[in-house]
């Protein structure tokens, strides 16, 4: 939106020209997104609190999480707001990948908040069912899919990208449609059964998207992905704004999230944050690296899965309790020191990420 303007403006001042770099257009849209956040966090956190939109805590979790009922919830919408105002403000609104990464993060979004609505205002403790929410995720992930792969310009859209390896590029046809759907919808998941702590899933989500800000930007630059031996990808780029948006928005919350937490994000933010991740990966083709970046996530998903799987099959648990953070904390770890230590394991997989860009 204000890129038109600053065009127009140049005319008259040929200083407005500078807002044309992506590099400054994403710096102003994480402060934007920042700001936004310390502006209006705290009166949506008061009229969560007044509206009586608190936290219920499982009967059989960790007792230290007991005195966290009634806590605001939904304040993920805090970060979708923010999020989507500065993108619009600072984006080029003409590029067709924002407008992707935008609407799937608001759409789940919203099934999120209808979820969230649904266990906290009408009482109804198992929220949307998971055969619904999962349909809902099902449509908008295989629609963004299908728009993708019908509208892609150059091979490299498609392409099955392997780290590590610049010779590698496979082409996928119809089975791009699969990855991206289970791409968007896993990652969607994964970052909600980790929204479990204080700050717990957050900071991690800032961490893997500010690495996709560099992964766009450099995508999206001709001789950058020539020198880094990448696809080129000629409207990855302007997903640093978006990318810049979503960390300046996640760092806003954080501020109001971070133990003891004022206010968690629900499934109306966990859903939402996880779909964009999902949908960045997707659109810079980088989607194994999602999975080394997000092996929290993942290691999170994991343990669910184990879990069910081994008291189905067994009658047995290989965990205390899952998520494997509640795990840790029945082991007698502070909630604190769970936190900090996963953000420290995601710091870690975050560099191993970017290296791929050089290690080819």
């Amino acid at each position: 939106m204000l890129l038109t303007l600053f065009d127009y403006l140049t005319q008259f001042e040929a200083g407005f020209g500078v807002f044309k770099y992506l590099t400054l257009r994403a710096i102003c849209a994480a402060l934007t997104a920042l700001v936004i956040s310390f502006v209006i966090g705290p009166t949506m956190i008061r009229r969560l609190s007044n509206n009586n939109i608190g936290q219920s805590v499982r009967d059989d979790g960790p007792e230290s999480h007991f005195e966290k009922a009634g806590t605001p919830t939904m304040g993920g919408t805090l970060i979708l707001v923010s999020i989507t105002a500065s993108t619009l403000l600072w984006a080029d609104l003409n590029n067709s990948y924002v407008w992707v990464a935008l609407l799937v993060t608001l759409t789940f979004g919203v099934v999120g908040f209808i979820d969230d609505y649904k266990k906290v205002k009408l009482g109804n403790s198992d929220g949307l069912s998971a055969r619904a929410k999962y349909l809902w995720q099902s449509i908008i992930a295989l629609t963004a899919a299908l728009f993708l792969f019908n509208t892609a310009e150059v091979p490299a859209e498609t392409q099955f990208i392997v780290p590590f390896f610049k010779e590698v590029m496979l082409d996928m046809g119809w089975t791009y449609v699969v990855l991206t759907y289970f791409v968007i919808v896993g990652t969607s998941n994964a970052v909600n059964l980790t929204d479990g702590l204080d700050g717990l899933a957050i900071l991690p989500t800032v961490m893997v998207a500010g690495a996709f800000a560099i992964f766009a930007y450099s995508t999206g630059h001709v001789k950058f992905a020539e020198y880094l031996a990448i696809p080129y990808i000629p409207k990855a780029g302007e997903l640093i704004v978006f990318c810049a948006a979503l960390v300046g928005a996640g760092l806003g919350f954080l501020w109001f999230n971070a133990y003891p937490a004022m206010v968690f994000m629900g499934d109306v933010g966990a859903l939402a944050l996880g779909a964009a991740l999902g949908v960045v990966a997707v659109l810079v083709r980088q989607e194994v690296v999602l999975v080394i970046m997000g092996g929290v996530f993942v290691m999170e998903t994991v343990s669910v899965i184990v879990q069910v799987a081994s008291f189905k099959l067994t009658g047995k648990r290989v965990f205390r309790m899952a998520p494997i953070h509640h795990h840790f904390e029945l082991k007698g770890w502070p909630e604190p020191r769970v936190i900090v230590r996963f953000w420290i394991i995601t710091f870690i997989l975050v560099l191993i990420g970017l290296s791929t860009l050089k290690l080819r």
